[in-house]
């Protein structure tokens, strides 16, 4: 694709990675077909091509965004299925990481959007915080009935309710030592999460370390924008990390982990941190991998239907492994339409973007609950949050952890 950048940025390590791709894009639209946006607006201007349009003009002119490039640039969900059908390989990460970096800079958004966004990164990274503000959903829900919030009932209604610790599992003679990164949300609201998956790992000799001194990996800062924070969080991670001798790095949410898998390029032209990120990044190891397929009987026969992440799918590359463990398992897999397309959680895109997730949300129930399930399971907690409703929906840990006679998840009984 033809560009008009300069010879000074295309020095510039942070601009080059996205002037690189903007240039491999030859605008053929084979990414329309397996872009949510696209598929559900027909608007050339929420199409990856076209927001590729937006993105060249605004980092080559530089200046103030438009208007109408943030909003659309806004509506991208960061599935990343476009990468899949990208003859030309643009690894549209690097174009739209940079692009949200640009306009946290340089475009200044209505106090509404930015107060929200200033919520979320304040509050979600750091459990505590969340654990407090999810005590008080109650009071918060009594008072949208009079006063009008906006996406704050949005944020009210995805509200789960604060959870205890729970106690991880250690195998008698552990084979191998994993960090484990303690998560934000999830540790927050589900818990129960890591315990499922330190209970199936203990069985195989896998024992999970919780890494002190690490905090969150910094993705929601990234997908917002707000690179400088994200490069806070990662550092904090890897200097924990580096600090310790483990046989990989984990976390049970793929959100997380698919961002984790490609931490080295938060640090772009860094000489010093991004060869560390990058090792911490070949350290990573998903849930998926660290099971192989174990056959058993599970308590109890069950028509599962199982929801890839997108960030399993396009980000760590992990399609087939999941339906592999649970069929293993025992369970009859529901197999639905469009299960390559995202179920509009993305994160904070929920909240941001609650309209155009609903539907996305609404689209994917509908071809779930076509195949009669007895049960949803994923792999990271925004789509768990996300697809509940009425069928019990749990994470992959969960259910196999139950299925090796773990105890039975609290959404079954």
């Amino acid at each position: 694709m033809r560009n008009e950048f300069t010879a000074e940025q295309w020095a510039d390590p942070e601009l080059k990675p996205a002037a690189t791709q903007i240039r491999k894009c030859v605008h053929c639209g084979f990414c329309t077909a397996t872009c949510p946006t696209y598929v559900v607006l027909g608007d050339e201007r929420d199409s990856p091509r076209g927001r590729i349009q937006f993105m060249q003009k605004m980092l080559e002119e530089g200046g103030t965004p438009s208007h109408e490039a943030v909003h659309h640039i806004d509506r991208c969900l960061s599935c990343l299925n476009c990468r899949t059908t990208c003859p030309s390989s643009v690894d549209y990460a690097r174009l739209v990481d940079k692009s949200r970096a640009y306009i946290q800079e340089n475009y200044k958004r209505p106090l509404g959007d930015r107060f929200i966004r200033w919520l979320i990164a304040s509050v979600f990274p750091y459990p505590a915080l969340t654990k407090v503000m999810l005590g008080l959903v109650p009071l918060g829900k009594i008072a949208a009935k009079v006063i009008p919030m906006g996406r704050l009932e949005v944020m009210m209604k995805k509200a789960s309710a604060p959870r205890g610790p729970e106690l991880l599992t250690k195998p008698e003679k552990p084979l191998k030592r994993i960090a484990m990164l303690p998560g934000c949300v999830q540790k927050a609201v589900m818990p129960q999460i890591d315990a499922a998956a330190s209970r199936v790992l203990s069985r195989r000799g896998i024992e999970l370390v919780p890494l002190e001194g690490a905090g969150c990996c910094g993705a929601l800062s990234h997908h917002l924008g707000r690179e400088h924070e994200s490069q806070e969080f990662a550092k904090k991670l890897i200097t924990a990390w580096e600090a310790g001798r483990y046989d990989g790095v984990f976390i049970s949410a793929t959100g997380c982990g698919g961002y984790l898998k490609e931490l080295q390029h938060v640090f772009p032209g860094d000489a010093e941190w991004q060869p560390r990120a990058e090792k911490f990044a070949a350290a990573f190891v998903d849930f998926v991998e660290l099971v192989p397929p174990t056959i058993v009987t599970p308590p109890q026969p069950l028509r599962v239907a199982y929801h890839p992440p997108c960030s399993l799918q396009n980000g760590l590359k992990l399609n087939g492994k999941s339906e592999a463990l649970l069929a293993a398992a025992g369970f009859t897999l529901t197999p639905f339409l469009e299960s390559h397309i995202c179920c509009g959680s993305a994160g904070s895109y929920s909240i941001l973007q609650p309209e155009l997730s609903n539907t996305l949300r609404e689209r994917k129930l509908g071809n779930i609950m076509a195949g009669t399930p007895d049960v949803i399971v994923s792999g990271n907690i925004g789509c768990i949050q996300q697809l509940t409703d009425g069928v019990p929906v749990l994470h992959i840990a969960e259910l196999l952890d139950w299925a090796e006679g773990g105890p039975r998840p609290d959404v079954m009984k």
